[in-house]
């Protein structure tokens, strides 16, 4: 039974890869960049070319290297593996000449930080568009896991159209920019602009299961912790929010019974 149903996948998977590299014919690769690292073909067969911003710009890295990146093939993992980072904005220039539908695909993975709120930061496409706002890799998907943004817009008479706003194509180039926010400093793993719609664009699968599994556990440990600051128990009453009578009360106390055993001492 266990064989029958390792074929059965194989077949699907086959044939949803046949379909992905299908529907991937039907699109033009206009450009495709892999940050921080040189030139690879990845499983669809597209062509990223090596990183051509220099060292004056950011730091290209490959510290992801010793991680196997999750949620992605073998064959893949050296497009999230390698990175570009800057401690301020940067950006790169992409060729557009011709009308039509497009969609831009950015690939990150968080390789460095353990918990999230680390690193956060914008995407601008054109100088006008925000596509991506307050971008925390690790609070998507956690460490060194595939993470890919699907940016869909139009090109018609020298404009860009990104959700019915207009911005202007200068030099036949458009620009994509990393916003430096004040949580550490922006990064791109990989990016790939291919001319076609979104919905023939192969796209990541789904988000493993023990990764969901230990954001589940985390959740619940964070809300039983919070379950148990409300219930240990009353608060310690505050010392200086004591009413004055009350502190007095022994004195007068004191003070009733002394005055009649005076008197009595007096008639002695």
């Amino acid at each position: 039974m266990t064989v029958l149903w390792e074929v059965y996948f194989l077949t699907i998977s086959t044939l949803l890869f046949v379909l992905c590299v299908q529907s991937l014919q039907s699109l033009e690769v206009i450009y495709a960049i892999n940050a921080g690292g040189e030139t690879h073909i990845d499983s669809y067969g597209i062509r990223y070319t090596k990183d051509p911003l220099t060292s004056k710009v950011g730091t290209g890295s490959d510290y992801g290297k010793q991680l196997i990146i999750g949620r992605i093939n073998a064959v893949d993992q050296v497009l999230y593996q390698t990175e570009r980072y800057h401690h301020s904005t940067f950006g790169y220039d992409i060729p557009i000449s011709k009308d039509g539908d497009y969609v831009m695909i950015l690939k990150f993975c968080e390789v460095y930080f353990n918990s999230p709120n680390m690193k956060v930061f914008d995407v601008v496409l054109n100088g006008d568009h925000t596509v991506v706002t307050d971008l925390d890799i690790f609070e998507k998907v956690g460490r060194g896991v595939a993470y890919d943004e699907y940016v869909p817009f139009k090109v018609q008479a020298g404009k860009l159209i990104y959700n019915n706003e207009e911005s202007d194509i200068l030099g036949g180039k458009i620009r994509v920019e990393f916003i430096k926010g004040y949580r550490d400093n922006p990064k791109i793993n990989a990016i790939a602009v291919l001319k076609g719609n979104i919905e023939d664009v192969p796209q990541l699968g789904p988000i493993p299961q023990e990764l969901e599994e230990y954001n589940n556990i985390q959740e619940d440990e964070e809300e039983s912790t919070v379950r148990s600051r409300h219930t240990s128990g009353p608060r310690t009453p505050d010392p200086y929010s004591i009413d004055d009578s009350s502190v007095m009360l022994p004195v007068f106390v004191a003070l009733g019974a002394f005055i009649p055993l005076l008197f009595c001492l007096c008639k002695l």
